[in-house]
């Protein structure tokens, strides 16, 4: 009896400083009323899928696939069990600018494991250069606690591929297939992750105990010959040198075949720098709109470009996005893809769902509002190729070549409503040549530094 006492107190004093009373709970229990449309919703909730349920049945039908405006097709790609979106959309942009340099004449396929494995080991050195460089700070820092929290992982953004492609080049998708480790990354990452975790203890040690700054940098590098190892054994060596003829859309080869280094390919493939030909635009209603921002570590090499994104209002995007386009270059595009998204049909729309009627209440926040409370961010990277305009040259929907496979979606591409895509549309990668000269001004004025743990900056996956 005295025990129960005890928690009877314990649990009343608990209430007072905001727990739930037993009155607040009898009010929510005469809340939720006993009525037969209740328990016809729970019964039909209980056995089905909400999405399936709360599907707007006035928005079905068959998806509109035609467009005013759209760049030439090319194979669709599957990332299978990965986080890869940001790479196979990036490398999407890079062999469509292929092919049009060459009138549609030649096609190339990128092999995405030989520039995963890079992109593993630079960020393995990113994580244990970081931790170096705040090892003077304690273990509960924000900045020490991102290292460790984030060693490394297979989501990434454009910027992971010009600079990385600069620096390690190209190979051909033959030269270089995939692993099942490339296309199943979680175990291994969990692995290589556990290793530099460890490291990273050890040197913030070799720091507190003032070692010479050679004798830690030295003992970082044999950390890293263990990544490269470990790396070696789930995506295989890197390729140095290979054979390879170009072959046209239908296959055929045109020329001889050369023998190629991964840096020869992409001077053959991309030909110049990519770093300094595009800029990168955001939506973000929080901020103001065309200032300038930077991400601290949001990067994929340590001696690498930060994103730096230029935050501009949505109409202002779309003109961008429709000059790239009326051109035929596709562009590197981010979104928040899960949201009222019709997997079967491949389509995206604000009305696809109503929720509201089906719980009986609303989902009243704005964009500005979903980000600052991380309902919504950037989660997905997409190739945009289309777009239809209305008479008065106003967008109506968008396409994007997706990397799920050419069988998801509308022959492996999404179809979004402009409204969705206002709502729903985070990041665009644009060639410079397509941006107006006070664009360009704005976008190089001096960014203001933001951390990479807020909500919109996280990596596409």
């Amino acid at each position: 009896m005295g025990l129960c006492l005890v928690l009877s107190t314990g649990i009343n004093a608990q209430t007072s400083e905001g727990g739930i009373s037993t009155q607040m709970l009898q009010k929510m229990e005469k809340s939720h009323a006993a009525s037969p449309t209740n328990k016809a919703l729970f019964n039909a909730i209980a056995a089905n899928s909400i999405d399936n349920l709360a599907k707007n049945f006035a928005n079905e039908g068959p998806v509109d696939n035609v467009f005013s405006i759209e760049t030439p097709k090319q194979s669709i790609h599957d990332q299978k069990s990965s986080g890869r979106c940001w790479m196979f959309s990036g490398l999407n942009v890079l062999r469509a600018n292929f092919t049009k340099a060459h009138e549609d004449t030649l096609s190339v396929e990128f092999s995405h494991d030989y520039l995963f494995f890079y992109d593993q080991l630079e960020k393995a050195n990113l994580m244990l250069q970081g931790v170096i460089d705040c090892a003077n700070k304690p273990m509960d820092d924000v900045r020490v606690q991102f290292f460790f929290h984030h060693p490394l992982g297979d989501g990434g953004t454009f910027c992971g591929v010009s600079d990385l492609a600069e620096k390690y080049g190209l190979v051909p998708m033959s030269a270089q297939p995939e692993t099942y480790s490339a296309e199943n990354t979680s175990r291994a990452s969990r692995m290589i992750a556990a290793k530099l975790r460890e490291f990273g203890l050890e040197l913030r040690d070799m720091v507190a105990k003032k070692q010479k700054t050679n004798a830690i940098q030295n003992r970082k590098a044999e950390m890293l010959c263990t990544i490269y190892n470990m790396l070696c054994l789930t995506l295989g060596e890197p390729v140095k040198e290979f054979t390879y003829t170009f072959t046209n859309k239908n296959g055929k080869a045109v020329g001889e075949t050369k023998k190629y280094t991964p840096k020869e390919f992409y001077q053959a493939t991309v030909g110049g720098p990519i770093n300094g030909t595009f800029i990168m635009v955001m939506n973000d209603p929080r901020r103001p709109y065309y200032k300038t921002f930077e991400v601290e570590y949001d990067r994929h090499v340590y001696d690498g470009h930060n994103w730096k994104y230029l935050n501009l209002p949505m109409e202002d995007i779309a003109k961008l996005a429709i000059a790239s386009l009326k051109d035929g270059r596709k562009l590197y595009t981010s979104y928040d893809v899960g949201k009222q998204f019709d997997r079967k049909r491949g389509y995206l729309d604000t009305e696809n769902y109503d929720y509201e009627s089906l719980f009986g209440t609303t989902f009243g926040m704005d964009k500005a509002q979903r980000i600052a409370t991380f309902d919504s961010g950037s989660t997905h990277a997409m190739t945009l190729t289309a777009v239809d305009l209305d008479e008065q040259g106003n967008p109506k929907k968008w396409k994007v070549e997706n990397s799920w496979g050419s069988s998801s979606g509308v022959n492996g591409c999404l179809i979004m409503t402009n409204r969705w895509f206002n709502e729903y549309f985070f990041r665009l990668v644009i060639d410079k040549k397509y941006v107006p000269a006070q664009t360009l001004e704005q976008y190089n004025q001096k960014p203001t530094m933001v951390m990479p743990e807020d909500p919109l900056f996280q990596v596409d996956e």
